[in-house]
């Protein structure tokens, strides 16, 4: 089994920071691609941001130069740190991995977290 579990998220008011986190545990034999996506209401969920194992990072034009993803891979975690919040930034965030099991380890299969609840609000 693997979990990926999301602390953090809540209410920020406009131009404030938030980092969320996201840990992934369990059977894991290696994790490829690590990502944040977010859904605001009545809308799709949308990429955010994407990292490699190596580190090389991808964002959505929205949030260039405005929110960081980064990772550790020893402990299974990636981060967003999200900055100059709009509340056009409300939304439900999903991390999401890219990666093989210990039950299977040839085959990469996208796992996602829960989401948390992200709202930018004076």
């Amino acid at each position: 089994q693997v979990q990926l579990v999301e602390p953090g998220g809540g209410l920020v008011q406009p131009g404030g920071s938030l980092r969320l986190s996201c840990s992934a545990s369990g059977s894991i034999f290696s994790i490829n691609a690590m990502c944040w996506y977010r859904q605001a209401s009545g809308n799709e969920r949308e990429s955010v941001a994407s990292i490699t194992i190596g580190g090389s990072t991808a964002y959505a034009d929205p949030v260039k130069g405005q929110h960081t993803i980064s990772r550790d891979n020893a402990k299974n975690t990636v981060y967003l740190q999200m900055n100059r919040l709009k509340p056009e930034d409300t939304a439900v965030y999903y991390c999401n991995a890219d990666l093989t099991t210990t039950g299977n380890p040839f085959r990469f299969k996208d796992y996602w977290g829960q989401g948390t609840q992200v709202t930018v609000s004076s």
